[in-house]
Formats: structure tokens, C-alpha cells, sequence
């Protein structure tokens, strides 16, 4: 006959379930330590790299300022140079209307005195508006003046026709004779103007 003790199996059913509790709550432990050790390794990983985001942003910015500041000193140079070579650039075209002021009376006078034709000379030259240009004079024949008008005219320095604003004779008694004193009045305008001067001299300006 066999016997079973069943006192014995019963008891160590017991201890297997007494112990069993004990094991769970620790894998439970283990399980959530892991978690916290995970996320607090995943936090401080997140925590770096933003660190170390926030670090390379600011030397962006601090980068991006720099360069602003050099561009804007650049800028302010641009700016400068700009007033300056406006500046020069009005220098210069005042410069170049005084020179044609210059010359133009120079042309004027040197193409009057060549004009002049023999017994006749001048007593007065005034430059009026513009190119405006009143000649007085005084020569022994009228013919002269004639020749005096008609030379300038041919000289492509005046416009076409010149006016004999006036013209008187006086009488000389010591040594007797006659004077015409004359006054005349012309425009001047250079050759490169007047489509009716010279061609030669259209050259010599």
C-alpha cells in the first residue's frame, strides 16, 4: 500500500506561493527603476543636446552681429565715397562751364579784333544777357563798317544778320574831315553751335 503525504506537498505549495508575491513585486521594481534610469538618461541626453543647440544659436547670432557691424561700416564707407564723388563730379562740370566761360570771350575778342578792316577801330564792347554783344566804334567810310559787319559774320563765331543799331557822322575840323561812329549789335555763338559757320572753323573751335 502506498502512502502519500499530502501534509507535505500541501506545505510546500505554500512556501512557492509565499515566495512567488515577493518575486513579482521585485521584477515590478526592477521594471520601474529601469524606466526612471531610461527616461532620466534620455532626459539628460535631450537636456545636452539643447544645450548644446542653444550654444551654436548664439554663436549664430553673435556671428550674424559681426558681420552686420562690418557690412554696416561698409555701407557708411559706400555712402561717403558716393557724396564725395558727387561732390567731385560737381567740381568738375563747375570747372568745365568756367573753362567754356573762359574761352568764349577770348574767341569772341580774338575774332572781333580780326575782323576789324583798315581806318576803323573801336571805343566800346559790352556783353549784355546771353550772348548778347554791343559793339561801338568809329571808322572814316561806311564802307568800312560794311566790311567790319560782313567780316564778322563770315567768321561763323556770330549769328546772321548783325544789326546796325545806329550810325552818325561827325565833323573833324582839325584836320578836317568826316567820322562815323557806329554802334552795332551782335550774338555771339561758337562754330560747334552755328550751323552756318565754316567748316574750317567748326575745326578750330
Amino acid at each position: 500500500m502506498i502512502r502519500i503525504n499530502l501534509l507535505t506537498v500541501e506545505r510546500e505549495r505554500t512556501k512557492k506561493k509565499a515566495a512567488n508575491p515577493f518575486q513579482a513585486g521585485q521584477k515590478l521594481t526592477l521594471a520601474c527603476m529601469l524606466i526612471l534610469v531610461v527616461t532620466g538618461v534620455f532626459i539628460a541626453w535631450r537636456y545636452l543636446s539643447l544645450a548644446n543647440d542653444s550654444r551654436r544659436v548664439d554663436d549664430e547670432i553673435s556671428a550674424a552681429q559681426q558681420e552686420a557691424g562690418r557690412l554696416h561700416s561698409i555701407i557708411l564707407q559706400v555712402q561717403q565715397f558716393e557724396q564725395r564723388k558727387a561732390q567731385l563730379s560737381q567740381r568738375v562740370t563747375l570747372i568745365e562751364q568756367l573753362r567754356k566761360g573762359q574761352t568764349g570771350p577770348v574767341h569772341m575778342l580774338d575774332q572781333i579784333s580780326r575782323s576789324l578792316p583798315p581806318m576803323l577801330w573801336l571805343t566800346g564792347l559790352k556783353q549784355g544777357s546771353g550772348n548778347d554783344v554791343v559793339i561801338e566804334g568809329k571808322c572814316t567810310s561806311l564802307t568800312s563798317l560794311s566790311d567790319f559787319v560782313s567780316n564778322l559774320e563770315s567768321s561763323g563765331y556770330f549769328k546772321k544778320s548783325i544789326e546796325i543799331v545806329n550810325s552818325q557822322t561827325e565833323v573833324l575840323t582839325q584836320p578836317p574831315g568826316e567820322l562815323i561812329k557806329f554802334t552795332i549789335k551782335a550774338v555771339f555763338q561758337p562754330p560747334s553751335e552755328n550751323p552756318n559757320a565754316p567748316p574750317g572753323a567748326r575745326q578750330g573751335g
